[in-house]
């Protein structure tokens, strides 16, 4: 099985807000284009960052989606939402929301309202996947997955563990459907340990270290909340953890088909987008009260 070498590592950005209960530092588009990344096209991380108590939850009041799939990956934290196709509820720690948006939905998510009002550490990813053109009409849904539906494979010699969100590690299957061939994990790997991961050569392939230090490849070093780009010229890499580390792993078949994006909607083409704007102006996405 040929190597897969090393295309980039990135130190997160300058973070923004995203509303006023998100902090976030941009990897995708920021670190490559929405094309090099397909079929993943956003990722926000909200770096672990303290909150303080407050009686008013923060987080982003009420907005629509059409075209893709929106996955919030809950590290510390924990956060209310809910979307005009009725989907909605509470992502605790270690759980993941999965909203398909597809033919349009309105959303607002904020900090749950108990955990508001004692703050506290909060660290979160958004990832926005693509949907194929012949699914993004398609009728919404959503999936919430909590920690203990997700598969959790043990490593050799008490290394650590893979936790499957989405896709399949050595035959086992994690709980999200996808439209596309995705594989989402979380490997929590011991001080001192090792692993080998593989994924087609052709799959676009990164990792976010969400906790700790690792070495990549005996090459190079990804420092805590960085994000290491994989090049699409082998299948396997190595990471040995330089500290305890906590590390988000991505994978997937690119789509390849045009992209037209704007704001909250990705779409093929830019005839697309203006239907997607005028459907929002027209009340198409439904209701959700702010």
């Amino acid at each position: 099985m040929k190597s897969r070498s090393i295309e980039k590592v990135t130190r997160p950005a300058t973070p923004h807000f995203v509303g006023d209960g998100f902090r976030v530092h941009n990897f995708i588009p920021g670190t490559s284009t929405m094309q090099r990344m397909d079929p993943f096209i956003m990722m926000d991380y909200n770096s672990k960052f303290i909150f303080p108590p407050t009686d008013k939850p923060k987080g982003v009041g009420v907005h629509p989606h059409r075209g893709f799939e929106t996955v919030t990956i809950a590290y510390r934290g924990r956060v209310e939402h809910a979307d005009s196709s009725g989907g909605g509820g509470v992502i605790g720690e270690g759980d993941v929301q999965w909203m398909t948006a597809a033919s349009g939905v309105l959303h607002k998510e904020f900090h749950e309202t108990e955990w508001s009002k004692k703050g506290g550490e909060f660290q979160m990813v958004q990832l926005w996947v693509n949907l194929p053109a012949k699914d993004k009409m398609s009728t919404p849904g959503y999936q919430a997955i909590t920690k203990s539906q997700m598969a959790k494979v043990d490593l050799p010699d008490n290394a650590g563990e893979v936790e499957v969100i989405a896709g399949d590690y050595q035959g086992n299957k994690g709980p999200a459907s996808t439209f596309s061939p995705v594989h989402l994990y979380n490997v929590r790997l011991k001080k001192g340990a090792k692993t080998n991961l593989a994924f087609p050569a052709h799959y676009t392939t990164a990792m976010l270290m969400i906790e700790g230090d690792a070495k990549v490849n005996d090459t190079a070093e990804a420092p805590q909340d960085h994000f290491v780009m994989f090049s699409d010229d082998g299948e396997s890499f190595s990471i040995e953890a330089l500290t305890d580390t906590v590390i988000l792993i991505l994978s997937g078949e690119p789509l390849k088909e045009p992209i037209a994006s704007h704001g909250p909607f990705v779409m093929n083409t830019k005839e697309e987008l203006v239907e997607a704007f005028q459907d929002f102006n027209m009340g198409k996405f439904g209701y959700l009260e702010d």
